[in-house]
């Protein structure tokens, strides 16, 4: 394959035209990889959309789009069949005051990275986001991300032979190799633990070791740990409950950047409706909230049928398959940092599991998790979880 006329365009952020570029073209890369998960077209318009996403109330972003002719090494000499001018490539060059003041930074952040298999192409999108972030005065470049901490992180570096669970990236396998040759440095880690109840429970509660069962009961009496399952009803005072544990317990976290109201609001809109109370608590302790445990059942299976739409046939698709849902996401567990190494993490991680297997979901996938946390990697380590994909953030100095 050779390209003719590459160039690399700015879009406007707030044409919808020019979003829906951004929108059509991994459909277009991604049209046969039997794993890739379309996105609802419809959310992916208001997460790029300045107007509805509360992420752009504080960020700086600019787009851009790889335009090239390209010229397949199969067509016959001195023809350019299927050559047409398109799209190549995409990214989004990011500014995100909060994080550097937190962290006393000036980087900034390229996201919504998708490429042909082209270093070309790579190198001259990377170069664009890079000229841009210089130009807002970053020193330093990280990614992708997008377009917060909260939102879609990391390159899948292994694992490929898999779809994504519910709110993960995935990405070709050639991409790790065009973000190392560009120059970008591996920053940090974030994996994704698989736990195979059939493998290690047999697929039932009943098949947890008793002793990991008596451990569990004996921690809840000695910290006086109860479980409160997420109330529907109550659903704003719930929410309120989660920030509070989420700030506390991620504050100091590599890249954590806290979240704010109207963000919060967004995502527990966006999650209400697939939320099971089961699989979603707190743990507390004399009436306090102390740990949250937040777990999605993977929809991305019910997603990957739909094609990127709800209508026409895409809500019969969405009826017709989730009852065959059998991976449920751990997307957040946090515990207060006083209450840390009391057993609190534990007895979530011992409550999920078997509420998961009484669902019939014997697959659970705890991620991300941070290469350097270490106490969340030994909680989930100790059920019997084991890392079965790696996602890495890159950093290259502007």
């Amino acid at each position: 394959m050779s390209l003719l006329n590459l160039r690399v365009e700015q879009l406007d952020p707030t044409s919808a035209a020019d979003r829906n570029r951004l929108i059509k073209f991994p459909f277009k890369l991604y049209k046969d990889d039997p794993y890739w998960v379309p996105p609802l077209v419809g959310d992916r318009k208001k997460h790029l959309d300045p107007k509805h996403n509360p992420s752009f109330e504080y960020l700086q972003v600019a787009y851009f789009v790889a335009e090239a002719t390209v010229i397949p090494d199969s067509t016959p000499k001195g023809t350019i069949t299927g050559g047409m001018e398109q799209d190549v490539g995409m990214i989004a060059a990011i500014v995100n005051p909060r994080h550097n003041e937190i962290h006393g930074d000036d980087i900034g952040f390229f996201g919504l990275f998708e490429c042909i298999n082209s270093q070309q192409v790579a190198n001259a999108l990377l170069d664009a986001a890079a000229a841009w972030l210089r130009g807002q005065g970053r020193s330093a470049m990280r990614g992708p991300l997008s377009f917060t901490m909260t939102d879609e992180v990391g390159v899948l570096i292994d694992g490929f032979g898999d779809m994504p669970r519910i709110m993960m990236p995935y990405n070709h396998p050639y991409y790790p190799d065009l973000l190392d040759a560009y120059g970008l440095d591996k920053a940090m880690d974030l994996y994704a633990y698989h736990l195979d109840m059939k493998k290690l429970y047999g697929g039932s509660p009943e098949g947890l070791p008793p002793k990991l069962t008596r451990v569990i009961e004996k921690l809840k009496q000695r910290g006086k740990f109860t479980v409160h399952k997420l109330d529907l009803k109550q659903f704003d005072v719930e929410v309120a409950k989660v920030k509070g544990i989420y700030t506390a317990a991620w504050e100091k976290n590599w890249g954590a950047v806290g979240i704010t109201d109207h963000e919060l609001a967004h995502y527990a809109a966006a999650m209400k409706a697939v939320l099971d109370p089961d699989l979603a608590f707190f743990i507390e302790s004399e009436g306090k909230s102390v740990g949250v445990a937040l777990c999605l059942p993977d929809a991305n299976l019910v997603l990957k049928k739909m094609n990127g739409h709800l209508f026409p046939f895409g809500f019969i698709q969405a009826l017709r398959y989730q009852k065959k849902i059998s991976w449920v996401r751990v997307w957040a567990l946090g515990v207060l940092p006083d209450y840390r190494h009391l057993g609190v993490e534990a007895v979530m991680i011992y409550e999920i599991a078997t509420q998961a297997m009484r669902k019939g979901m014997l697959d659970i996938e705890a991620s991300w998790v941070l290469e350097n946390n270490i106490d969340a990697r030994k909680s989930v380590e100790g059920m019997g979880a084991e890392i079965y994909k790696t996602y890495r953030v890159y950093e290259k100095g502007l």
